[in-house]
């Protein structure tokens, strides 16, 4: 299971059929903001799936816009963090995110590229946990759309859910100032499938994970992300964050709807710093 990655580097795959649906092929491309009226969200094109959680015996209710682009639609990597962070809360100990997740108090979660917000309000809802949920900016009206929607069931269980902006990348570095660095985890599900936004994503979760050494009797912090590989370019992703990141596979679906591939869960942190390099600081 922690060579799927490498054993298949150089497999066939078809990208078209796993990742984009017919009505986002369309020619003009997502609405800018400007146009994202209320009349649009509201209209026939929404469509509104429930997320049944059974540690909890609770119901979050997703809006989809899939018209407007791929951040505002479900995709398989997102229902598997939740099935994990369902499966955590019943059984911990035997859990592979109990590395992650276990630290005795309120969790201070962060979840990059988080579309329709799914993953980010589970972890609230199951965890209890105070939650950053973050996308591009013309994300966040439906996001907030979601979080709003579900609010009273988040509060029930002891949790929150802040809506941020949070670009990827050198240039945005402002945006994760804004949004701080005191997190716990970072979760994200399906954000490698553009080869542009390899090295900006790099470049984001380097401000988190190498940003110095934990507080003493705090844990490192750690990137858990999902992730259905649909392109062969997708290991030239996992290349670059294995020489700026210790990464481990945690867990592996079984493939599914005749699909060659399951997705596949992963989890990152800063690479630890050498003996000599500390003997050199002290």
């Amino acid at each position: 299971m922690a060579t799927q990655e490498n054993d298949e580097d150089d497999m066939e795959i078809n990208p078209a059929k796993m990742l984009f649906p017919a009505d986002e092929t369309h020619g003009n491309g997502p609405l800018p903001m400007a146009m994202l009226t209320q009349d649009t969200l509201t209209s026939s094109s929404s469509e509104t799936e429930q997320h049944y959680m059974p540690s909890i015996e609770s119901t979050l209710v997703i809006r989809q816009l899939p018209s407007q682009g791929l951040s505002f639609k479900l995709w398989p990597a997102a229902t598997t963090l939740v099935t994990l962070l369902d499966q955590f809360c019943s059984h911990p100990s035997n859990s592979p995110l109990a590395s992650s997740l276990s630290n005795g108090c309120q969790l201070n979660i962060l979840e990059l590229g988080s579309g329709t917000g799914l993953v980010g309000m589970a972890a609230a809802a199951i965890l209890g946990a105070k939650v950053t949920v973050t996308d591009l900016p013309h994300v966040l009206t439906n996001l907030q759309f979601n979080v709003d929607a579900n609010a009273g069931l988040i509060s029930l269980r002891g949790g929150s859910v802040h809506v941020a902006p949070l670009r990827w990348g050198e240039a945005e570095a402002n945006d994760v100032a804004v949004v701080g660095r005191e997190f716990d985890v970072i979760l994200a599900s399906d954000v490698v499938y553009h080869d542009h936004l390899f090295d900006p994503l790099l470049v984001t979760l380097r401000l988190f994970l190498n940003s110095g050494e934990p507080e003493p009797k705090k844990k490192m912090m750690s990137f858990v992300m999902a992730h259905l590989r649909r392109w062969k370019k997708d290991s030239v992703f996992f290349k670059k964050a294995k020489k700026l990141f210790d990464v481990e596979t945690i867990h592996a679906d079984l493939p599914c709807n005749g699909a060659r591939l399951g997705v596949v869960v992963y989890r990152m942190t800063g690479k630890a710093k050498s003996s000599k390099s500390s003997s050199q600081c002290s």
